[in-house]
C-alpha cells in the first residue's frame, strides 16, 4: 500500500520518486508508515503531510459509517453473489470497495436473515470464505434487481458527495503567473492573454472566449488543464432519495491510477488514519470538451430506465475541474435556451436536477464554464446573461511578428528551412494578394500541404514557389487574387511551436 500513497503524492507534485525510494529504504529500517519517513528525510513538511492526509476521504469501518442503508448495501451484495462476480468477502470487498471487515458485517447480518450460506474458506482466513445464496436470497436478489439493475461499487450518500465536491474546488488551487506560462509551453500566446486568463482560472468564475476561427481558443482553452496540480476524489457513484446516480465516467475521468477504477478498492492508505474511501476514484482534475452535439438533456440527469439508475449530467462529472463549450451557438439547440440553462448555476453555484419521480435535489456547482464561440457574444447572449460571466477574452488574429515566428517554428519542426524573405513573400500572398486576415493556423496548414506535395513528388519538402502556389488555393478556396467570397479552410486552433 505504501508505493500507492507514493504514487499519489507524487502525482500531487507534494514529492518525487526519488524521495519516495529514500523514504521507503528507512521505511524498511526503521518501520513505521510511509508518511512520517518522508518526514524524517526531509521529502515533506508535516504541515504539508496533515494537509494532504485531511484531503483524502477516509473509508468506513462500520456500516454506520457509510452512511447508508444496511438494508441497501445488503441488497447491493447479494446481486453480486446472484449475478455470480464474486463469492468471497474478499472478492465481494473490491467489488463493494468496501473494507473487508465491514463486508463481513454485511455478510454476518445476510447469515442472520438466512440469506446467504457460508460454504468454507479457499485459503486466506476469512477473506477467502465462500457464501452462496439462499432461496431466501435469491428472490430478495431477484427483487432487488428489479427495483434496480445498478450492480457496482458502493455509492456515496448525496451529502458526502456535497462535501467533497466544495472541499476539492478549483479555487484551491494555487496558480500563478510562471505556472499559468508555462501550461502554454509550445503556442505562441501573448503574455496579455496569460495576464486575462490567470484571474479568471484563480477565481473559478465563468469565460467567455470570442474571436475570428482559426487562432487558438480551443487550443489555449484545453492547455489549462496544465495549471491544475491537485488530486481530486470523484466518487463512482451516489445515493439519491434511494436512488443511485453513477458519477466517475472513465471515458471523461482520469484515475491517477489507471487499475484503480477497475481492479484496486482499496486505492491509497491513509498516512496517520484509516484507509482511504475506495467509494472514491482519486483523480485528475476533469476537463471535459462538447461542441455542436451539445444538447439541454445532455445537462439533466439520464434515467436508464432498463436498469433503474441514473447517470449523472455533464456538467456535474465537470465538477472539480472545467467544462469547455466549444464551438458555442452552433448547438442544434438555441444558445438562448443553453444560456437559460446555465443562469441558476453560474449565479448561486447550486443547480437543480430532477429524479424521475418528480423529486428535485441540489447538488453544488463547481465547475468553470468556458464558452468559447466565433460568433459575436452581442448576437448570442442578451446583456442579463453577459453580466454573469464576469471574464470575457478576445482572441483575435496573431500580430505579423508572431505569425512569422509560427511558420518559422513549423517549418523547423517539419524538417524545412524558412528563410526570412521567403516567410514575407508568403504573408504577402495572403494578406494583400489574396486579402486575407493573418490567422494562427494558416502556417501548419500550409507547411502540411507543402509537406504532402513533397512526398507526392518524390522530393524533401522545401518553400519552392509552386508548392507555396498550390498550397495557398487550397487554403483560400474559391477566392479570387484581391479579394471576393472565397472560403478559408483550416484546422480551428492555434499552430504548435517546436
Amino acid at each position: 500500500m505504501s508505493m500507492q500513497i507514493g504514487e499519489l503524492l507524487v502525482a500531487a507534485g507534494l514529492v518525487t520518486q526519488a524521495q519516495i525510494e529514500q523514504a521507503v529504504d528507512r521505511q524498511h529500517e526503521a518501520g513505521g508508515r510511509l508518511g512520517p519517513n518522508l518526514v524524517a528525510v526531509g521529502a515533506i513538511s508535516p504541515e504539508d503531510l496533515a494537509q494532504f492526509v485531511d484531503g483524502v476521504p477516509v473509508e468506513p469501518s462500520t456500516v454506520a459509517e457509510t452512511g447508508l442503508p444496511e438494508a441497501f448495501l445488503i441488497d447491493l451484495m447479494l446481486k453480486f453473489l446472484f449475478i455470480g462476480t464474486a463469492e468471497t468477502t474478499a472478492e465481494l470487498s473490491a467489488a463493494l470497495r468496501l473494507p473487508p471487515g465491514l463486508v463481513t458485517e454485511l455478510l454476518e447480518a445476510a447469515t442472520r436473515g438466512q440469506m446467504v450460506a457460508a460454504l468454507g474458506s479457499v485459503g486466506g482466513g476469512q477473506l477467502g470464505m465462500r457464501y452462496e445464496l439462499t432461496d431466501s436470497g435469491k428472490l430478495r436478489a431477484r427483487e432487488a434487481m428489479a427495483r434496480s439493475a445498478y450492480s457496482g461499487p458502493a455509492p456515496v450518500p448525496l451529502e458526502v458527495y456535497a462535501h467533497w465536491i466544495q472541499r476539492q474546488k478549483v479555487t484551491n488551487e494555487i496558480i500563478d503567473a510562471a505556472g499559468m506560462r508555462r501550461a502554454f509551453d509550445g503556442l505562441e500566446v501573448a503574455d496579455e492573454l496569460v495576464n486575462k486568463l490567470g484571474p479568471a482560472i484563480t477565481m473559478g468564475r465563468a469565460l467567455l472566449m470570442y474571436g475570428p476561427p482559426g487562432n487558438g481558443k480551443t487550443s489555449v482553452a484545453q492547455r489549462l488543464d496544465r495549471v491544475f496540480r491537485h488530486v481530486i476524489h470523484i466518487p463512482h457513484a451516489v445515493l439519491v432519495e434511494g436512488q443511485v446516480m453513477t458519477v466517475f465516467d472513465p471515458d471523461v475521468h482520469l484515475p491517477v491510477d489507471r487499475d484503480a477504477a477497475v481492479a484496486r478498492p482499496r486505492l491509497v492508505a491513509s498516512l496517520y488514519r484509516d484507509e482511504a474511501d475506495g467509494r472514491f476514484v482519486p483523480c485528475r482534475r476533469p476537463f471535459i470538451v462538447t461542441g455542436g452535439e451539445l444538447t439541454l438533456e445532455m445537462l439533466d440527469l439520464k434515467h436508464e430506465s432498463g436498469g433503474n439508475f441514473y447517470t449523472a449530467p455533464l456538467h456535474m462529472k465537470a465538477a472539480g475541474g472545467v467544462l469547455l463549450i466549444d464551438d458555442f451557438g452552433r448547438q442544434m439547440v438555441s444558445p438562448t435556451a443553453l444560456l437559460n440553462r446555465w443562469i441558476v448555476p453560474l449565479e448561486n453555484r447550486v443547480d437543480y436536477l430532477k429524479l424521475a419521480t418528480g423529486k428535485s435535489f441540489r447538488v453544488p456547482f463547481q465547475t468553470v464554464v468556458i464558452f468559447s464561440t466565433n460568433l459575436a457574444p452581442a448576437d448570442l447572449m442578451d446583456p442579463a446573461f453577459l453580466r454573469r460571466i464576469p471574464y470575457k477574452l478576445e482572441i483575435g488574429p496573431p500580430s505579423a511578428e508572431a505569425w512569422r515566428r509560427i511558420f518559422k517554428s513549423v517549418a523547423s519542426a517539419n524538417g524545412i528551412e524558412a528563410e526570412d524573405g521567403q516567410i514575407r513573400a508568403i504573408e504577402h500572398d495572403l494578406t494583400v494578394t489574396q486579402g486575407l486576415d493573418l490567422a494562427a493556423y494558416q502556417p501548419r496548414f500550409l507547411i502540411e500541404q507543402i509537406v504532402a506535395s513533397s512526398r507526392f513528388k518524390a522530393q524533401p519538402p522545401a518553400l519552392h514557389r509552386e508548392l507555396v502556389q498550390l498550397a495557398l488555393a487550397n487554403l483560400t478556396v474559391g477566392r479570387s487574387p484581391g479579394g471576393g467570397d472565397g472560403v478559408g479552410v483550416g484546422s480551428g486552433s492555434l499552430a504548435r511551436v517546436a
